[in-house]
C-alpha cells in the first residue's frame, strides 16, 4: 500500500522518499564499514565489501515496488560484506524486513530472516575468524533478534493502520453513496407528487380541446397544437427523469439527434428557428438540420448539447419575444461548440438575472471542463455560446452527478 499524500511536501516525499532513504542507508553503511572492517583485508575484498555495502543500501529504492526482491538482495549483500570482513550491522536488511511485512509478505520475511540468522555466523567464519563463539557474537551484533522483531512489528503495525484507514474510507464512500441514493429517491418522489398530476392535466385538457375542435370541423389553433405537443414531451421527459433517478441511470434519453425536434417545436410557437450542424462525421437531413455527432464523441457531451439547446429555446419561447432564433452546432476533432442566438428584446444593460435554467446549463458545461458564455447581443437579442471538449481525458466524470442534480 502507498501512503496518501497530504500536501506538496507529502507529494515530494512519495516521489523521492525511497531514494532519500536508500542513499542515506548506503552512506551510513559505507561510513560504518570504513571504521569496522578488518585491517588485514586485501584490496579485492575491500572493493567487494564496499560495493556490497552500497548495494545493500541502494537496493532500498525499490522497497515499495518489489519488497520481496529487495529483501533477498539486502540479505545477500549483508551476508556478503560480513564474509568479506566488514563487521557492519545489517541496517539495509532491517529496512527491507519492515517494507516486506508492511506489504503483507510475513511468511516470506520470516523464512528469509531464519536463513539470515543461520547464514551470518557462517559468513563471520568465512571472513577469517577461527573462534566459533566470536563468530556467533559478531553475527548477533550484526543482526540482533530484537532489531528484527522491532522492524517486523513496525511494518505490521503500519500495514494494519493503512488497512483500517482504507476500510474507513470505503465506509465513508458507501455512506455517501447511500445518502445520495436516498436523496435521489426523495427527489423522484417529490417530482412525481408535485408535477406528474399537473402535467397530465395539461396534456389531457389540450388533447381534449384538439379532439373537440376537429370533431366540430374547426381549424385547430397552432398554439393549442404546440401546447398539446409540449404536454406530451413534458410527460415523456418527466417519466424518463423519474426512471433515471430511481434506477441510478446516468444516461438521460436525448442527445444531438433529437435537437431537430426541439427546433420544430420552437417553430410551432411562431418563432422562425433554423438549425445547422457541421463538422466531420455529421450527416445532413432535410434543410441541413438532422446532423449526427461522430461516434467517438462522449455520451455526456452529446446529452449536454441537447440540454443547452433545449434550455436556450425554452427561454426564447418564454422570455425573449423573438421572431427568429438560430442554432448552430459545430463538431471539431477536439471540441463541440454550440451557439444559440435570437433577435428578442434583450439589450446590453437590461438582461434579467440568470435563473435556474442558465445556472444548470453552466454547471453541466463546467462539469465537462468546457466554457459557457451568455450575454445580450449588441444588435439586440440574446446569445448562448458553449464549447465542450471531446478528448476522453478532458471529459470530467462528474457529469453523472451534475446531470441528476440539474435535470
Amino acid at each position: 500500500m502507498k501512503a496518501r499524500a497530504a500536501g506538496p511536501a507529502a507529494g515530494l516525499w512519495d516521489r523521492f522518499g525511497d531514494l532519500v532513504v536508500a542513499v542515506g542507508v548506503a552512506g551510513a553503511l559505507l561510513v560504518t564499514g570504513v571504521a569496522e572492517r578488518h585491517q588485514a583485508i586485501g584490496v579485492a575484498l575491500l572493493g567487494l565489501g564496499y560495493g556490497l555495502l552500497a548495494a545493500g543500501g541502494l537496493a532500498l529504492v525499490a522497497r515499495r515496488r518489489a519488497p520481496v526482491a529487495v529483501l533477498a538482495v539486502t540479505g545477500l549483500c549483508a551476508v556478503g560484506y560480513q564474509a568479506a570482513g566488514f563487521d557492519v550491522p545489517v541496517v539495509g536488511y532491517l529496512f527491507a524486513v519492515y517494507a516486506a511485512v508492511r506489504a503483507g509478505h510475513r511468511a516470506v520475511t520470516a523464512a528469509v530472516s531464519v536463513a539470515m540468522i543461520a547464514a551470518l555466523p557462517l559468513a563471520a567464519l568465512a571472513s577469517g575468524l577461527d573462534d566459533i563463539g566470536e563468530a556467533f557474537a559478531r553475527a548477533r551484533g550484526a543482526l540482533e533478534i530484537a532489531w528484527l522483531i522491532a522492524a517486523a512489528a513496525a511494518g505490521e503495525a503500519l500495514r494494519q493502520a493503512e488497512r483500517r484507514a482504507d476500510e474507513a474510507e470505503r465506509t465513508r464512500e458507501e455512506t455517501a453513496r447511500r445518502r445520495a441514493d436516498e436523496e435521489r429517491l426523495r427527489i423522484a418522489r417529490e417530482l412525481h407528487d408535485s408535477l406528474t398530476h399537473q402535467i397530465s392535466v395539461v396534456k389531457v385538457q389540450a388533447e381534449v380541446a384538439v379532439h373537440v375542435a376537429r370533431r366540430r370541423g374547426e381549424e385547430v389553433p397552432p398554439a393549442l397544437l404546440a401546447i398539446q405537443e409540449a404536454g406530451r414531451e413534458a410527460s415523456r421527459e418527466l417519466r424518463a427523469t423519474l426512471e433515471a433517478l430511481r434506477d441510478d441511470d446516468t444516461a438521460p434519453p436525448r442527445g444531438l439527434d433529437a435537437v431537430p425536434e426541439l427546433v420544430e417545436r420552437a417553430r410551432a410557437f411562431g418563432v422562425e428557428a433554423t438549425l445547422v450542424v457541421e463538422g466531420p462525421g455529421t450527416t445532413d437531413g432535410p434543410d441541413g438540420a438532422a446532423g449526427r455527432l461522430r461516434p467517438d464523441v462522449p455520451a455526456a457531451v452529446d446529452r449536454t448539447v441537447y440540454r443547452i439547446v433545449q434550455e436556450s429555446l425554452t427561454n426564447v419561447a418564454r422570455h425573449a419575444d423573438a421572431r427568429t432564433v438560430s442554432v448552430r452546432v459545430a463538431c471539431r476533432p477536439d471540441a463541440v461548440s454550440v451557439r444559440v442566438e435570437d433577435d428578442g428584446k434583450a439589450r446590453p444593460g437590461n438582461v434579467p438575472a440568470p435563473g435556474l435554467g442558465l445556472l444548470g446549463m453552466r454547471e453541466r458545461v463546467t462539469a465537462l471542463g468546457g466554457r459557457l458564455r451568455t450575454e445580450a447581443r449588441a444588435e439586440g437579442g440574446f446569445s448562448v455560446r458553449a464549447e465542450l471538449p471531446v478528448a476522453p481525458d478532458a471529459v470530467v466524470e462528474r457529469d453523472a452527478t451534475i446531470g441528476r442534480r440539474v435535470l
